[in-house]
């Protein structure tokens, strides 16, 4: 990781915390936007080079990117037991609240038009949260010629040949990799 010599020494009880709020105030698809704010802005746990660099292991494997980003910042800060405090802490939340709102919603069958209104409105601010944070990491990430392009061809073919990210993802990481690996001459 780019900033592997830089970790901060963390409390197991400050990761919980932290990840709790960011779970409690993180709302649809905006988390990354939150998880961002939180790791590289106010807790400075993390620089942008290596939130890009754990996003990308987040986003290749299964399950959330959430939990996958708390379960890798946890381990990197405080090994194990980190990795399940943060975690326990991103998850609580909205576990409880779906808990909560599973057991209301099944207890009356009738449509609930204010709920409705808030989720779609929820949405949309998500969508406007993740595109907040694709510009931001784009511009910080994507510098040279060859960013742009592996980033394009990643967009066409999920969006153009409406293929899986997955599959984009075997598809483009291997040229990826190989155009970007280490070269004798120190290029």
């Amino acid at each position: 990781m780019s900033d592997a010599g830089n970790i901060p020494k963390v409390s197991i009880a400050k990761i919980f915390l932290a990840f709790l709020m960011i779970g409690a105030t993180s709302l649809g698809g905006g988390v990354v936007g939150y998880l961002r704010s939180s790791l590289v802005g106010s807790l400075q746990w993390l620089d942008d080079e290596t939130f890009v660099e754990l996003l990308s292991i987040c986003q290749s494997l299964p399950g959330l990117n959430a939990s996958n980003m708390a379960i890798l910042v946890g381990d990197r800060l405080r090994g194990a037991a980190g990795a399940v405090a943060a975690l326990v802490g991103i998850c609580l939340p909205g576990g409880l609240i779906m808990v909560a709102a599973a057991a209301a919603y099944g207890a009356s069958h009738k449509d609930f038009p204010l709920v409705n209104a808030v989720l779609h409105g929820v949405s949309a601010a998500a969508v406007g949260m993740v595109l907040y944070v694709t510009v931001e990491l784009a511009r910080k990430t994507i510098a040279k010629p060859p960013d742009f392009f592996f980033a394009a061809a990643t967009l066409a073919f999920v969006t153009l040949l409406h293929e899986s990210v997955l599959l984009a993802l075997f598809a483009v990481a291997p040229v990826a990799t190989f155009w970007f690996r280490p070269r004798k001459d120190g290029q």
